[in-house]
């Protein structure tokens, strides 16, 4: 039940973070928009770590995990349009 839930989570996280921050160059379709939510759940957990907000083996909510993705998102952006 525990990585459905991280998918479900992922996924949500994922979609509203693509609402949040707009642009040509994002990831698009189903797939890649759970990958970019449970990336920003890792991102977020990690940071959450590190700064001391949460606790070790504590992982981060929707809201922490939206903010990730939105993290995850502005660094594609910056990658993408250095590409460009």
């Amino acid at each position: 039940m525990g990585i459905l839930w991280t998918i479900l989570i992922g996924f949500v996280a994922g979609v509203l973070a693509k609402l949040v921050t707009p642009g040509a160059n994002e990831p698009a379709g189903f797939i890649l928009t759970t990958i970019l939510g449970i990336v920003g759940a890792f991102v977020a957990t990690y940071l959450g770590q590190a700064l001391g907000w949460y606790n070790a083996g504590e992982g981060a909510g929707l809201i922490g995990a939206t903010v990730g993705a939105i993290i995850v998102l502005l660094i594609w952006g910056a990658v993408s349009r250095r590409q460009a």
